[in-house]
């Protein structure tokens, strides 16, 4: 199999736990760690573990397009809307783990095979890769008017990136959860927890399902699209039972043709501690998603090749 060089952009929290992930991943390799910030800790980290290293930015690219496959956006949503531009100029395919949304959002377990030939493949949030599964399996089994998800992550896991991008957090993943989870209409809420010691990153996922729906098919659902999730995010597991309220559902804005109940689903991220402390799961969902992707476009080109 031929192995996919990927240039990581951006040297901070998320891409230096990129190159960690890279380091061991069968199939892909590290092309180089990609800065602005000569005193980058991520940076020296990577050089240390002989990966090249530059605080040119992606101008870098220019000159050594030959020697990259994939780039892997790791910065904010503004930067990353400056730095698509070069990257098409230069023919190379983007994963955006930032909020961008400027390709189609791609969740690996619900709809890794249409984004595969996109020029920029877009991870939607930590908190769309988190609870847009969940939304998914829900919506396999019946109808889902409505979803809501809460995402809560250790403030101290939330570097200049996350908290630049957070107004496009909150519009990106409510409209993946529509777009890519079924949902009729969606919220999305992010909660930056002070707590110390810092928490694990914390999910809650609301669903609106038919009082009749078949209860059994949709925890079956549930529970088979969270093993599938660990199997590249080992520490995605869920905390409770999902919980079907008694009460009818009732929304002050429109009605529906049939009762409704809330369907309540909470799951937690343990990180692998690559590179980052094990709470910052937030970080690590995102990451290994985007591996996953990775590993999947290598087969993808591999096959067209062939």
């Amino acid at each position: 199999m031929t192995t996919l060089r990927c240039a990581v952009v951006g040297s901070g929290n998320i891409g230096t736990d990129l190159i960690a992930k890279l380091l061991r991943t069968p199939g892909l390799e590290p092309a180089a760690l990609i800065g602005i910030d000569p005193a980058s800790e991520g940076l020296r980290w990577a050089a240390e573990r002989g990966v090249t290293v530059t605080d040119a930015g992606v101008d870098w690219l220019r000159a050594h397009r030959p020697e990259v496959d994939l780039v892997m956006e790791a910065t904010s949503a503004i930067a990353h809307r400056a730095n698509a531009v070069l990257y098409g100029e230069l023919g190379l395919q983007c994963i955006d783990l930032t909020p961008a949304k400027l390709g189609p959002g791609c969740v690996p377990p619900v709809n890794m095979d249409i984004a595969l030939d996109s020029a920029d493949i877009n991870l939607i949030s930590c908190g769309g890769q988190a609870t847009i599964p969940m939304v998914a399996a829900v919506r396999a089994v019946t109808a889902v008017p409505y979803a809501e998800i809460v995402a809560t992550i250790a403030s101290k896991s939330a570097g200049p990136g996350t908290r630049a991008s957070i107004d496009e957090f909150t519009v990106t993943t409510a409209g993946g959860v529509r777009d890519i989870g079924g949902a009729g209409r969606s919220k999305a809420v992010i909660v930056l927890n002070p707590a110390d010691p810092p928490v694990l990153m914390r999910n809650t996922v609301f669903c609106a399902v038919a009082a009749d729906a078949d209860r059994a098919a949709i925890t079956g659902s549930i529970e088979d699209m969270q093993k599938q999730v660990a199997e590249y995010v080992p520490g995605y597991r869920l905390t409770a039972a999902p919980s079907f309220a008694k009460e009818t559902l009732r929304f002050p804005d429109w009605k529906s043709a049939t009762p409704l109940r809330r369907l309540a689903i909470s799951i937690e991220v343990e990180g692998a501690g690559d590179t980052l402390p094990t709470y910052a799961g937030n970080l690590d969902i995102i990451t290994c998603a985007a591996v996953r992707l990775a590993q999947e476009i290598a087969s993808h080109r591999q096959g067209a090749l062939a």
